[in-house]
């Protein structure tokens, strides 16, 4: 049988001890027993062998461990057991940092976005998922596919988005979570960037049906029209001429016309026939 480690697996942070056990079955006993190490130092007893380090700095470091069994007859070759310890080594990352690929400012509802987590100097980066937020919503979650090595490395991950009018105000961040199964340590550890408070410009939306009925109002009274709407930025209004029935005299009539109201930001903008009277001389 071959020798087994206690722990199964070794996860250990950069910098921190670590230990290990290999056990061999009786066959061992007098026979080469031993680990195979690049750090660390061993103590062998017997059928165990402890290994041990006050400070794991090696990144590639390899650890096996192995006893040669003699042949049965003397003409074959000694056979050797061994056992290679699945080891990695860890490092949170320096600092996590969020942005907006290739636009700054504010946003507009219905466009396409790609945000970016970028995760500095961390390892394994294949450990590494990067979890986008909204608030206190995530909005997806990224790990790469392919290994990059052991080494420190910084990363940037992608997700696209596209904002509705309801986050305008929100804020976008994200999060570095080294995931390194049940030997690593509980909770995984977790970087987060800073958060990003976001302005979306949505289409304005006038405030007064779009095609309303006739007006009919008596000389002197005064008529009160709305024109609002709900856009963001500030909305522009303006408008043009129409017809409004007046009851009165007849010189009156060319005083009084009927607005086609519109109302717009800097990039959207809406229409509607409003109801708003306007005089002129």
């Amino acid at each position: 049988d071959k020798p087994v480690f206690t722990p199964s697996r070794l996860v250990v942070k950069y910098g921190d001890p670590a230990s290990v056990i290999c056990t061999c079955q009786q066959e061992c006993l007098n026979e080469i027993f031993n680990i195979e190490h690049s750090v660390g130092k061993v103590t062998i007893n017997r059928t165990t062998i402890s290994w041990n380090i006050d400070s794991f700095t090696e990144w590639t470091a390899r650890l096996q461990c192995y006893y040669n069994k003699a042949a049965e007859n003397v003409s074959d070759p000694d056979v050797q057991c061994c056992t290679i310890l699945p080891l990695t080594v860890y490092k949170p990352p320096d600092k996590v940092s969020f942005s907006f690929v290739n636009h700054t400012g504010p946003l507009i509802e219905a466009h396409p976005y790609t945000l970016q987590c970028t995760v500095h100097n961390v390892a394994p980066v294949e450990k590494v998922k990067a979890i986008f937020y909204r608030g206190h919503s995530v909005v997806g979650q990224v790990q790469v596919k392919n290994s990059y090595g052991k080494k420190p490395m910084t990363q940037s991950y992608t997700l696209d988005v596209t904002p509705h009018k309801g986050e305008d105000g929100a804020a976008y961040w994200c999060a570095a979570e080294l995931v390194l199964g049940p030997e690593g340590p509980q909770p995984p550890p977790v970087v987060i960037s800073q958060n990003m408070t976001t302005t979306v410009y949505y289409a304005p939306k006038l405030q007064v049906p779009k095609h309303p009925g006739l007006i009919t109002i008596n000389e002197g009274n005064q008529l009160k029209l709305d024109c609002s709407s709900d856009g963001n930025r500030v909305p522009h209004t303006s408008g043009r001429f129409h017809r409004v029935a007046f009851t009165g005299a007849a010189s009156s009539l060319s005083n009084l016309q009927l607005l086609n109201m519109r109302a717009s930001t800097p990039v959207l903008s809406a229409t509607a026939i409003g109801t708003s009277l306007r005089s002129f001389m």
